[in-house]
């Protein structure tokens, strides 16, 4: 190969692994990082929250989180809407699961100490997605603020 052609193909971007096929444990990442980036900024409370709960949910440790996430973050950009990914989780996680990841939701909106009316939209839409109700979502909210 002339020398041109290979100085050429090392500025091409490799292609991307493909996205895996969104499992709930995904799809709770994917509504994480929806919810962090929906005011337009995804401050760095907002991603070491989401690694935490990442780590916590999965058992792993926080280099497999951060990789979870990186996932996760291209999920949110190039997947399905987040009502897909509320149903994923509300047809196969129960009752008390889907609270969990309310809360989990209020956590990380809750990381950086601001609370953006974009948020929390973004909170409610996937409330009412996941089947869960207005007092739902007033207790995940205030579980998130005791810590």
């Amino acid at each position: 190969m002339p020398i041109v052609q290979r100085i050429l193909s090392a500025f091409k971007a490799p292609r991307p692994a493909p996205l895996p096929e969104p499992d709930a444990r995904l799809a709770l990442g994917a509504l994480m990082v929806r919810v962090a980036k929906s005011d337009e900024s995804y401050r760095v409370e907002e991603i070491q929250k989401i690694d935490r709960i990442l780590a916590h949910a999965n058992d792993i440790g926080p280099i497999d989180a951060a990789k979870m996430r990186a996932t996760c973050e291209r999920l949110a950009a190039h997947a399905p809407d987040t009502e897909t990914f509320a149903a994923l989780i509300r047809e196969t996680v129960p009752h008390e699961g889907r609270l969990d990841t309310l809360r989990a939701l209020w956590q990380v909106l809750l990381a950086d100490g601001l609370e953006r009316p974009e948020e929390v939209s973004a909170i409610a839409a996937t409330c009412a997605a996941l089947g869960l109700t207005e007092a739902d979502n007033a207790a995940a909210r205030a579980a998130a603020a005791e810590g």
